[in-house]
């Protein structure tokens, strides 16, 4: 990428978190994204036709979907391709489960937390909430028929018969966080309150999540990092960071359908043009260069903590990067992505995806925090095993 970018967020007056003011109107038309950045190999599971094979019997088998349309619309997610390219060389029999979670995540946001009557309701999605999470932390019999819990409550049973009981449990509380953020989410929504960028970014940490998904490479992938490493300062930042760096890219794929449906008040772009009043053009420029910052730090860092992990956190930081190019990989091609329609869309309705190069270089590579988020300036300091 040889544009320059704009002045970065961080120079910015700051805003009050949280506050309350109208809604953008939607561009139109959207802007052009610009070309990703993303230095890491592409990888994908050799095996993933059988990874969705044996995920959609799943579906089938425990009654996920409530109807033929929603069993088409989670199909379409592709989740079997999205985690194929975050555990490329994990056991099948690993796998599939994992990217079966991956289906239920999707059907699950698009049924209660972006769509329906829940999605603005905090009072209401809290209770349920906690009864789906609850649900996948019981061993043994469930009792109640929510089908999301009861799908949910199987892939626990399955991951408890897979991996190790401090995998799992990782899994477990990374699962709570992420309802945590999405209730956050939901609450901003119902009263129409908007984050400034250090705030949105922390939410975002958790709704997007991204701390599930990538709390099952462990279990894909059957080795246990160590605590000591995992629960690490520098660890923990990596992983924050590969989270931003695809909530971020999810925010770039996702704004046109956002904006057509006048739900992008909780999205990156509309985030600066209402903090900082840019225009939708100066946003994604801004945007872009806040996150391809982030992304060379997880690099930087990444390279020097390598050399020190043990087998089982090197393979892990490994696919942290996986997981980001990946993410962005299946994304271009998404149904959710590509039809402004969202999980109304019928056949024919998804447009096909539209190549979006690849950028030489980041729009900013700085080693420094940006001020304008210091909840995540620690990601700069100098971090160690």
């Amino acid at each position: 990428m040889t544009a320059t970018p704009s002045t970065p967020p961080s120079t910015a007056p700051p805003a009050s978190a949280a506050a309350p003011g109208p809604t953008p109107e939607p561009p139109s038309p959207v802007p052009d994204m610009l070309p990703f950045f993303c230095p890491i190999d592409s990888a994908c599971h050799p095996q993933v036709d059988e990874v969705e094979r044996r995920s959609l019997d799943w579906i089938d088998h425990i009654g996920m979907c409530a109807t033929p349309a929603e069993r088409a619309w989670a199909a379409g997610s592709n989740s079997a391709d999205f985690y194929a390219r975050f555990a490329p060389t994990a056991d099948l029999d690993r796998l599939w489960p994992t990217a079966a979670w991956v289906y239920w995540g999707f059907s699950f946001d698009d049924g209660r937390c972006d769509e329906g009557e829940l999605s603005r309701s905090p009072a209401g999605f809290a209770p349920m909430a906690a009864r789906v999470q609850r649900a996948l932390e019981i061993p043994g019999a469930l009792h109640g028929d929510d089908r999301f819990a009861v799908s949910l409550h199987d892939l626990g049973e399955r991951f408890r018969a897979l991996a190790t009981p401090v995998q799992v449990q990782r899994f477990v509380n990374r699962h709570r966080a992420w309802l945590w953020g999405v209730q956050w989410q939901i609450g901003d929504r119902a009263r129409d309150a908007f984050p400034d960028l250090d705030g949105y970014l922390t939410m975002r940490l958790h709704s997007a999540g991204g701390e599930p998904t990538y709390a099952m490479l462990e279990i894909a992938n059957g080795g246990e990092v160590p605590a000591r490493e995992m629960d690490s300062p520098a660890v923990c930042a990596l992983t924050e960071m590969a989270i931003c760096v695809d909530a971020l890219d999810n925010d770039r794929h996702s704004y046109a359908k956002e904006a057509s449906r006048r739900q992008a008040e909780q999205n990156l772009f509309s985030v600066l043009m209402r903090q900082y009043g840019l225009t939708a053009e100066e946003a994604v420029r801004r945007g872009v260069a806040l996150r391809d910052r982030v992304l060379c730090q997880f690099l930087r860092l990444r390279e020097r903590i390598l050399p020190h992990g043990s087998q089982e956190l090197r393979r892990y930081l490994l696919d942290l990067g996986h997981g980001i190019r990946g993410n962005t990989e299946w994304a271009l091609r998404a149904p959710r992505y590509l039809s402004l329609n969202g999980a109304t869309a019928g056949p024919g309705e998804v447009p096909p995806p539209s190549p979006v190069p690849w950028a030489d270089r980041p729009s900013d590579s700085r080693d420094q925090p940006p001020p304008a988020a210091p909840s995540v300036a620690w990601w700069w300091d100098d971090l160690t095993l």
